[in-house]
């Protein structure tokens, strides 16, 4: 998995085979709940995986979670076993963010 700060010409190309663009998801499907959830704290944002907690296990968690406006990012990455949730402390942010998380088992998720 790479991340692209700026977009150029080309493909991007790894063990000999093309690279897959992710498309971000934005509507659940199934049982388990992928989309993250903004919640304004005292301090920030804390941004939690799902209506109901998403499973943290060995073999299906969620890898990462990150907020978005303007020009700032704040990422926090995750193991099995703990809390699908992040806290993010920014100050004078919009109230217009994205956040994101990527699970292992079902790619990448995109606020609504």
């Amino acid at each position: 998995m790479v991340e692209m700060v700026h977009t150029g010409i080309g493909q991007l190309v790894c063990c000999g085979q093309p690279m897959e663009l992710l498309a971000e998801k934005h509507q659940d499907e199934g049982a388990e709940k992928h989309l993250p959830v903004i919640e304004k704290t005292a301090t920030g944002f804390k941004v939690k995986v799902g209506s109901i907690p998403h499973p943290m296990e060995a073999v299906h968690y969620i890898e990462w979670i990150e907020i978005m406006f303007g020009d700032k990012v704040g990422r926090k990455y995750l193991q099995p076993g703990d809390a699908p949730e992040a806290e993010f402390e920014f100050q004078n942010a919009p109230d217009q963010l994205v956040a994101r998380a990527y699970c292992n088992v079902h790619g990448l998720w995109k606020s609504a």
